[in-house]
């Protein structure tokens, strides 16, 4: 039996942040095969779930590079190496030095996100305020309210190249953190960052599902660093042609641009669908 694991930015949705309808029915197609296949995205489970929107992935699904796993079967979640405030307590000051706005996720009793931010600075970021303030489960809150005791998933921002660079050196100075960043995919200008545990990955989420569901072999495709991990442990590992070159020369095999169905046309050649 393989598990199969799709990063989704980059290498499932198109440039919409959406599946295709040829995707669909590429993965429609893969479920009646049988085939044990998820996701594996750093979007929280609230994120994602606008853009998976029209198929419905039976399996445990990967959210939050590992921190956060979601059974939509059981409509249950697990959490793996939370943060607490002191473990970002001296990282957000270089957010303010560098004046770039932080989205602190943390988790809510009833398993919604509570979303703590200070002051928004720029347009990428009164964006991604107003992105985050319509999803129906998350909340919005300053910064100064963040809880003592909070459950912290993540920090994430976006920003330009060179200043979230500044953010991602500051965090290496901290060994239970970890830092990923990308862009260019919808906005050239807008280069995300990514900042969680440093216990947990992709690598190691889908390695511990892997061996619960009895899986022989790992099949993986992404396009960024934080598909990295996952590459490391994989039998095969599948970068999109629109992937970061680094990226490209980790993998296995390059398949086709994200935004002309790269993952899905190689799945139907694969499985024969």
């Amino acid at each position: 039996m393989e598990l199969v694991a799709f990063d989704l930015d980059g290498t499932l949705l198109n440039r919409h942040q959406r599946l295709s309808d040829y995707t669909l029915e590429t993965l429609d197609r893969l479920k009646a095969a049988g085939v044990f296949y998820t996701v594996a995205t750093g979007r929280t489970h609230f994120a994602a779930m606008p853009c998976i929107q029209g198929h419905d992935f039976p399996n445990w699904q990967i959210f939050k590079n590992g921190v956060e796993w979601w059974d939509p079967a059981q409509s249950q979640y697990r959490h793996r190496n939370l943060l607490s405030q002191g473990h970002i307590f001296e990282l957000l000051g270089s957010f303010e030095e560098n004046q770039i706005t932080p989205f602190v996720f943390c988790l809510d009793e009833d398993g919604s996100h509570r979303v703590y931010h200070s002051p928004v600075i720029g347009d990428v970021n009164n964006y991604l305020a107003n992105e985050l303030g319509n999803n129906k489960n998350m909340s919005l809150h300053t910064l100064d309210e963040l809880p003592q005791h909070a459950k912290i998933t993540n920090i994430s921002a976006m920003g330009r190249p060179e200043i979230i660079d500044n953010i991602i050196q500051d965090s290496k100075k901290h060994q239970h953190l970890t830092a990923y960043s990308g862009g260019g995919i919808y906005n050239q200008d807008a280069f995300w960052l990514d900042i969680h545990h440093s216990n947990v990955c992709k690598g190691s989420a889908l390695t511990e599902l892997k061996a619960e569901v009895g899986a022989e072999r790992l099949i993986v495709f992404g396009d960024g660093d934080n598909d990295l991990s996952m590459f490391n442990v994989a039998d095969e590992a599948f970068a999109t042609d629109n992937a970061m070159p680094h990226v490209k020369e980790a993998a296995n095999q390059i398949i086709g641009h994200h935004d002309e169905d790269g993952v899905a046309r190689y799945l139907r050649k694969r499985y024969d669908l």
